[in-house]
């Protein structure tokens, strides 16, 4: 499996027009901030292009382009250079801060544009699961966040109270 080939092939798509922009988020996004997670996939986030008269997001641009080139579809996944890759549309304004303030990332010697941080943390708050939470508490106990950023993010998201909990159930006094 080679991260670096997927990263020029999602590259390619976007300077194609296939795809607006992109940022990769989920457990591959964190590894640039935290010790490595085991993950199945690779999630990228993708802006589509506008389609005329359509209010309907559709991968099938995406997974007809890849396919062309050697994809392998496997069910929400297309295959790219051996890495099982998830294409998802924003689901809400802070998936789509997230892709517009992306940082850039070299992966191979090839840029890429990662989700900084600071989006990571506040996604996984919001999302909640068990794994979510257990990546939030890696984010704060390596310090990697700005705080005062996160905590900007927490606030123009609605998220400030849902970080107050998670605080009083998991950090205590640590914070």
């Amino acid at each position: 499996m080679n991260l670096t080939n997927v990263i020029v092939a999602i590259n390619r798509m976007e300077a194609d027009g296939v795809i607006v922009r992109y940022a990769i988020g989920g457990a591959v996004g964190a590894t640039f901030y935290v010790e490595p997670i085991s993950t199945f996939d690779l999630d990228v986030f993708v802006d589509f292009p506008i389609q005329p008269d359509s209010a309907i997001i559709t991968l099938k641009p995406i997974f007809d382009y890849l396919k062309a080139r050697g994809g392998v579809v496997e069910g929400e996944h297309i295959v790219v250079a051996g890495w099982p890759v998830q294409f998802l549309p924003p689901s809400g304004p802070l998936i789509e801060e997230a892709i517009t303030e992306a940082i850039e990332a070299d992966i191979g010697g090839v840029s890429a544009r990662v989700f900084k941080v600071e989006h990571l943390a506040a996604i996984a708050l919001q999302t909640g699961r068990a794994k979510d939470k257990a990546r939030l508490l890696q984010f704060v106990e390596a310090g990697t966040l700005d705080v005062h950023g996160f905590h900007a993010i927490l606030g123009r998201h609605g998220l400030t109270g849902t970080w107050q909990r998670f605080e009083g159930q998991y950090l205590g006094d640590k914070t």
